[in-house]
Formats: structure tokens, sequence, C-alpha cells
């Protein structure tokens, strides 16, 4: 029996692709094997607050002296920290907004990485460090390499680097783009490299999540 903590970051609640292909790891990770669970944390839905002060960048040995922060705040990322650490595995819904990440996505991150806990600062502290962290982004246009847009997308390398290097967990990015091809003219002939894109996303998300959820933790 092994554990996954999804979360999905997506505005769009009835035809978002981020939170199709999700849901189609999800379901084959449930399938994997007898006892899988999944946790569910809908960040749009039930979204995170900022966080109250910026001394809950830190714990509370590295604050500094005489600091407070709100008991509520530091109870809630307490909770957030909790529920990471108890998951074998965590599948992030990341759509690419304004070439960033989702501010909703942003507040958890935020919340969770905390120099010192979850990534080394002090203490050699990485509790995460080679745990499977699986990225489902979607995006409206292309990025590709050599491209005009190349370099425009700011949100995947910021998820790398504080999953990733930061926490050192073990990052696999399932991709789609060109989801505003069958709604904006200029890009109707990407339709049909739109649609393969997301048909091998829902494939590739649904073979890695039977392998993982097989997995002894």
């Amino acid at each position: 029996m092994v554990s996954l903590l999804h979360l999905d970051s997506s505005a769009d609640v009835h035809t978002s692709r981020s939170r199709a292909i999700g849901h189609s790891f999800s379901e084959a990770w449930l399938a994997a094997a007898p006892g899988n669970t999944v946790v569910h944390r809908d960040l749009h839905r039930d979204p995170l607050p900022h966080l109250a002060d910026s001394e809950l960048h830190w714990p509370p040995r590295l604050r500094r002296e005489g600091a407070t922060v709100p008991a509520d705040a530091e109870a809630l990322q307490a909770s957030l920290i909790a529920e990471l650490l108890a998951a074998d595995v965590l599948l992030v819904g990341a759509p690419l907004y304004n070439y960033s990440l989702p501010s909703s996505l942003k507040a958890w991150i935020d919340n969770i990485h905390v120099p010192g806990v979850t990534a080394p600062f002090d203490v050699d502290s990485q509790p995460l460090a080679g745990r499977p962290a699986v990225i489902v982004t979607s995006r409206g246009a292309s990025y590709d390499p050599g491209s005009p847009t190349d370099g425009w997308d700011h949100e995947i390398p910021a998820i790398r680097l504080i999953l990733g290097t930061a926490l050192g967990m073990d990052v696999t990015v399932i991709e789609t783009s060109l989801t505003l091809a069958e709604t904006v003219p200029a890009l109707a002939d990407q339709i049909p490299r739109s649609r393969d894109e997301l048909a091998a996303a829902h494939a590739t998300a649904s073979a890695l999540a039977t392998r993982l959820g097989t997995r002894t933790p």
C-alpha cells in the first residue's frame, strides 16, 4: 500500500487538461494495488492563504529574536508539511498561468518550502530526498526550444528548483501544450499536435501511476 498526495491548481474545473490528466494518474494509481490511497487537495476550490508573516519561511530556531507568527497560520503550515511528508508520491496539476505558477500553487509551495525543515540550511534536512514528484503541466501555446517563445515558461524551472533541487525530490514532468489550438484561429494548424500531446500525456500518466503504485514504499 502506498499513498499519493494529489494537488490541483487549475481555475478551470470543467475542461482543464491538467485536471483530466491528473485524474487519469489517480485512477491508475488506485487500480495499481489494493489499499493504495489518494489524498486530494484542490488548491483552487479550497485556496490556501499566502504566508501571513515572512518569519513563517523559517523554523522557530531561525526566526528573528522576539519574532512572533500567527498561531493558526503556523498550525496550518505544520499540517501541510505533515501531509506532504506522509505521501509516498506527490502529483501536482500545474497549468501555466501568465508564464508562471497559479498563485494558489505558489501559496502551497511557500508553506512547505521551509529551509532547515524540508530543505537543507543550518542542518542537512531533506526528508523528501528521492521521493517521486510528478508534475502535470498544461500550456496554451508551445514553448519549443529555438522558437520565439523558448524560455517563456517560468513555471516548470521554478518547480524543479524547489521540489527537485531544494527538497531533493525525483521530479518527472508530463507536458501537454497548445491547449488553445481549437479556440484560437492562428493556432488551428496545431490541432493535430495538441490532440496527440493530450493522448500521450494521458497514456504516460497512467503508465507512470501503475509503475509507482506497485512499488514498495
